[in-house]
C-alpha cells in the first residue's frame, strides 16, 4: 500500500504540461511513497483508479478552455464509475476560472505554474491543506483560495523528464511582455520574459542526443525574443542558443526555430535574423504572427506592430528562401466589415506572394481582457473567400471548429460575468 498514486489523464494535446510536472518531480526528494500512472483514455483512468493501492489517489488533468466542456462530461463518467479519487485540474483554464472549474466537477483547481504546487502535494501525500496555488472547497463547502503558486526561474526545473523518457520541445521562454488582449499566456505566466539559460538548454540537448533523439524544437511565445528583456530582439543571445543546440545535437541532428510550436513576431524579422536561422536550423518554413490586416484591430488588441510590418516580414522571409505561414484571426471583438475586408485582402495579398495563411476565429478565452467579448463571427462572404483560399492550398486551420468553441466559451462567460474586469476596446457598430 503506497501513500499516493498520481494518475495522469494523459491526452495527446497536453502532454507537454504533464512532462514539465514530471520533470520537476523526478529531481525532488520526498518521504512520500508514490507511484505515477499514465492513463490515455477515460476507461484507462477508471481502471487506474480502481486498481490503485494507496491511501490517496490524485488524477491530474490539464486542458485548454475550448476543451473544458467536453472533459467535464468525461470527468462525470469517470467519477460515477470510480468515485474514490480526487481530481485536480491545472493549466490555463483552471488558472483563469478556478471556481467554474470546481463547479464543472473537479475537486481542486491548481492556479498558476504547477511545478512547486505538485511537489508540495506529493510531500503532503495528496492533502491540499496549507499548499499555495490551489482553489478547493472544504468539507463544509466553503471556498478555499490559497493564491497563485510561487514563480520560479525557468531553469529551476527540467524541461522534460528523463525517468519516463518522454521528450518534448524545450521551453526556452515563459511569459510575454506583449500581453495581447486575446492571449492567455501573459495573464497566466506574467507579462515579462523568463528565459532558460543557454547552458541549461544545452544540457537538455545533450540528454536528447544520448537517448537517440535527432530533432530539437522549442516552446516560446515569440522566438526572436529569446534572451531579450523587452521588445528589442537580442540576436547575440539567439545565435548563442542556436549554435549551442546545433553543436549539441550533432551532425545527424536537426534544430528547428521559428516554426511549430513557436512563432516570430513580424517586426522582429530581419535579414540578419533570418540568416541566423538558415545557418543553424533545418526548417525551411517560419510562422509569422500577423493576426489582423486592420490597423485599428491590431491597436485594440495591443499587438505592438502594424500591417506594413507583416508585409515586410513576409517579403523578407520569402526573399531569404523560407516558406512563410501567417497566423490570422478573423472575427475580432468590434471588427466591422471594413476590418474584415482589410484582413481578407491582406491574406489574399500574402498568399499571392507565396505565403500560407493559418486561419483562426476569435475565441473569448478565460483569463484574458477579452474574456467577455462576443464570440468571433465571420460573415458569409468572408467565409466563401477564405474557403476559396483553402481550396487553392493557400490557407489552412481549424477555424470552423473554433467558431463552435467561441460560442460555447461566450455562453459560459455569460453565466458568470465579470463587469469591469474585461473590456472590448473597439466600439461595436450596430448592424444596419
Amino acid at each position: 500500500m503506497r501513500d499516493l498514486v498520481l494518475i495522469l489523464r494523459y491526452r495527446k494535446a497536453v502532454t507537454y504540461g504533464h512532462h514539465v510536472l514530471l520533470a520537476a518531480l523526478e529531481e525532488h526528494p520526498t518521504t512520500t511513497d508514490y507511484e505515477v500512472v499514465f492513463a490515455e483514455s477515460a476507461a484507462a483512468t477508471v481502471e487506474a483508479i480502481r486498481s490503485a493501492h494507496a491511501d490517496r489517489v490524485l488524477v491530474l488533468w490539464s486542458f485548454y478552455s475550448p476543451d473544458a466542456a467536453a472533459l467535464a462530461e468525461e470527468l462525470a463518467g469517470i467519477k460515477a464509475a470510480a468515485p474514490r479519487a480526487v481530481h485536480v485540474a491545472g493549466g490555463v483554464h483552471a488558472t483563469a476560472e478556478p471556481v467554474r472549474t470546481l463547479d464543472a466537477g473537479w475537486d481542486i483547481a491548481a492556479v498558476g505554474e504547477g511545478e512547486s504546487t505538485l511537489l508540495a502535494l506529493v510531500d503532503s501525500a495528496g492533502d491540499p491543506a496549507g499548499i499555495t496555488g490551489l482553489v478547493y472547497r472544504d468539507e463544509h463547502g466553503s471556498l478555499i483560495r490559497t493564491g497563485k503558486a510561487h514563480r520560479e526561474p525557468l531553469g529551476r526545473y527540467r524541461a522534460f523528464p528523463l525517468t519516463y523518457k518522454r521528450m518534448n520541445p524545450i521551453e526556452i521562454t515563459r511569459g510575454c511582455v506583449y500581453a495581447c488582449r486575446f492571449c492567455q499566456t501573459p495573464f497566466m505566466f506574467s507579462a515579462r520574459f523568463r528565459h532558460r539559460s543557454v547552458e541549461n538548454v544545452r544540457w537538455h540537448v545533450d540528454r536528447m542526443r544520448e537517448l537517440g533523439k535527432r530533432d530539437v524544437r522549442f516552446i516560446t511565445p515569440t522566438s526572436l525574443s529569446y534572451g531579450a528583456e523587452d521588445e528589442e530582439p537580442n540576436l547575440a543571445a539567439v545565435e548563442e542558443l542556436l549554435a549551442g543546440c546545433k553543436e549539441g545535437i550533432g551532425p545527424d541532428g536537426r534544430v528547428f526555430f521559428g516554426s511549430f510550436p513557436s512563432e516570430i513576431r513580424p517586426e522582429h524579422m530581419s535579414v540578419e535574423a533570418l540568416r541566423l536561422v538558415k545557418r543553424y536550423c533545418a526548417n525551411d518554413n517560419l510562422i509569422v504572427g500577423a493576426q489582423s490586416g486592420s490597423e485599428r484591430v491590431l491597436e485594440a488588441a495591443k499587438r505592438g506592430h502594424d500591417v506594413e510590418s507583416v508585409r515586410r516580414a513576409v517579403r523578407l522571409g520569402i526573399a531569404e528562401g523560407f516558406r512563410i505561414n501567417v497566423d490570422m484571426i478573423f472575427g475580432m471583438p468590434g471588427e466591422d466589415p471594413a476590418d474584415a475586408e482589410a484582413s481578407l485582402k491582406l491574406a489574399q495579398e500574402l498568399a499571392a506572394l507565396g505565403a500560407r495563411i493559418h486561419s483562426h476565429v476569435f475565441m473569448p478565452l478565460p483569463g484574458t481582457p477579452w474574456r467577455d467579448a462576443a464570440p468571433g463571427d465571420v460573415d458569409p462572404e468572408t467565409i466563401r473567400a477564405v474557403s476559396r483560399l483553402a481550396q487553392q492550398g493557400a490557407l489552412y486551420g481549424h477555424w470552423q471548429k473554433q467558431r463552435e468553441h467561441a460560442v460555447q466559451l461566450a455562453a459560459a462567460a455569460a453565466q458568470s460575468p465579470r463587469p469591469g474586469r474585461s473590456r472590448t476596446l473597439l466600439p461595436i457598430k450596430p448592424a444596419n
